[in-house]
């Protein structure tokens, strides 16, 4: 009996020791990107950098600029939008709290590949004034926007949902009987808006607007199909045009800081989110609106419904339909063979890694492996171009020193893109199936133990059914990140290997907007699909 207890004390210690190697190789890859941009950042001549210093304004005040408007311009769209859908009843309201998260269908670069080819001399919009309206002088009526300009609005227009999302969520989980005690003390819905229902939302919004600036700050695609000099657009050029490692490495540096700024904003904003719902929440608290406040309230969900998602979704149709063409120059099956295969591999990796993580340290409590998974989650904070940058930096390094060829192995290969993917979407999963994890209260696991299940047995038999029905949302979500993926896309793709976004902008670099509009048409439609189907799974509307 005892040599049994020893036995099993053993196996128990031994399952310990392998389950914390796993973990920890596991978090050490994971921050692979994060070590090897402080390493570079290390080994730059700052000397050189500094002397080079006086091009650095002009890449921090244009991202500063688009920065500052697009959180204005997305904190407007998105916590007016969502007040609107989640406080008034009026025309189309239902409708508008499904159709306005559709805007993260449309990345940005495509947004802008609409907008100024709309807005050129004798584009399209030209083309409506003139046979509609019988303007022979159009173009005086469109505006000239800068490159400044096309860049805030595009994003702004296809990053609200953020704001939106979390704002609706966060007002439909806000006490009515707060609400109520303010419209007794004779608040207008402005100063409700302003002095109640903002204010109970700021952890919320917060982590909203940390996305956006998160997002804003890593785009690649628009700055650089509108020529705007910017952090992300520099650090391609330094690196793959003029081959520069050391302005390369300074600016990857900056900009990561930039960036870690409003991530751990995020992080902590979202440590006031609750999980779960107020028993006398505001679901049901609608106001009606009649004559011109419902007309108003419709007109503006409508209008920004519209610019977000139909105008450019209908462009790419149009075009398509117009330019036939370009339908014999793409083989559309290998563009989503492609693009499917890298989503089911992409994703299978990712979650089970994951579960690994997340059931390792859950069972180990080790403080070492909580804060590499802390870091391991830093991928969606760091821009495509940089994690691009910093695996070939990497394995570059590696194959010198060892001397052993791994650069054929993961640069430029269909591996590669994985492991690309991989550091930049890892936090999506990881942090979904911690926050299902956290439910689970630790007296179940030792109930486990007491029944005398070992670790993975416990896993299998308690955790896996209780979390497994989160799988498929985080199959969307990752599918959704990697159909609008550009940077690493380009960087890291095998030779002739081409997804929807990296083909939509070979055209678009290449002045082919028509023939643009295909790969572009697919993407939206199926990152549209991706989008109601999670939305409609997880966050189903109230009523």
């Amino acid at each position: 009996m005892e040599l049994k207890k020893l036995k099993s004390s053993y196996n128990f210690l031994n399952t310990s020791k392998t389950l914390y190697a796993i973990v920890l190789s596991i978090s050490i890859f994971t921050i692979i990107p994060l070590c090897s941009i402080i390493i570079n950042s290390m080994t730059t001549d700052y000397t050189y950098a500094i002397s080079e210093f006086k091009w650095f304004f002009e890449f921090l005040k244009n991202s500063l600029i688009i920065l500052f408007w697009v959180i204005i311009l997305t904190f407007i769209f998105g916590v007016l939008s969502a007040y609107l859908v989640t406080f008034f009843d009026f025309p189309g309201a239902n409708f508008f709290g499904y159709a306005l998260i559709l805007s993260f269908a449309i990345p940005p670069y495509i947004f802008g590949y609409s907008l100024s080819a709309f807005l050129e001399n004798f584009g399209l919009g030209y083309s409506l004034l003139s046979n509609f309206f019988g303007l022979h002088d159009a173009n005086i009526f469109l505006p000239d926007l800068s490159p400044l300009t096309y860049c805030i609005l595009s994003l702004s227009f296809t990053l609200y949902g953020y704001l939106f999302l979390l704002s609706k969520t966060s007002f439909l989980n806000q006490s009515a009987n707060l609400l109520d005690l303010s419209k007794s003390l004779g608040f207008s819905s402005l100063k409700q808006l302003f002095y109640v229902v903002i204010p109970c939302a700021r952890p919320a919004i917060f982590v909203g607007i940390s996305l956006v600036a998160m997002e804003t700050l890593a785009d690649f695609g628009t700055v650089s199909y509108f020529g705007v000099s910017t952090f992300t657009t520099e650090i391609y050029n330094t690196w793959f045009v003029f081959d520069d490692l050391k302005k390369s490495n300074l600016l990857s540096l900056i900009l990561l800081i930039f960036i870690l700024f409003f991530f751990v904003i995020e992080n902590i904003s979202r440590k006031n989110s609750k999980f779960h719902q107020l028993k006398n929440d505001s679901s049901n608290y609608k106001k009606k609106l009649t004559g011109a406040s419902a007309f108003a309230a419709f007109l503006f969900c409508f209008i920004l419904f519209f610019i977000s998602f139909i105008f450019p979704f209908s462009q790419m149709i149009f075009w398509s339909y117009k330019f036939p063409e370009y339908f014999e120059s793409l083989n559309l099956l290998k563009l989503n063979l492609n693009t499917f295969i890298l989503i089911f591999f992409t994703s299978l990796l990712i979650i089970f890694f994951s579960f690994t993580a997340n059931f390792g340290n859950r069972v180990l409590k080790s403080k070492l492996l909580g804060f590499l998974s802390t870091l391991s989650i830093s991928g969606y904070a760091i821009p495509g171009i940089i994690i691009s940058v910093s695996i070939i930096s990497f394995f570059s390094i590696i194959s010198n020193y060892f001397n052993i060829n791994l650069k054929s192995v993961f640069i430029g290969t269909f591996l590669g893109l994985i492991i690309g993917y991989f550091f930049r979407f890892y936090s999506i999963s990881f942090n979904s199936i911690k926050s299902n994890y956290l439910k689970i209260n630790y007296s179940i696991d030792e109930s486990a133990y007491l029944i005398g299940f070992n670790k993975f047995t416990m896993f299998s038999k308690v955790h896996w059914p209780i979390l497994k029905k989160n799988v498929f949302f985080i199959f969307v979500l990752i599918a959704i990140e990697i159909l609008k993926e550009l940077p690493i896309t380009l960087i890291l793709r095998p030779f002739n290997f081409d997804t929807f976004s990296s083909k939509a902008y070979q055209f678009a670099s290449q002045d082919l907007i028509e023939a643009a509009s295909i790969p572009s048409m697919f993407l939206i439609f199926w990152s549209s699909i991706l989008i109601l189907i999670s939305y409609k799974y997880f966050f189903e509307i109230k009523k």
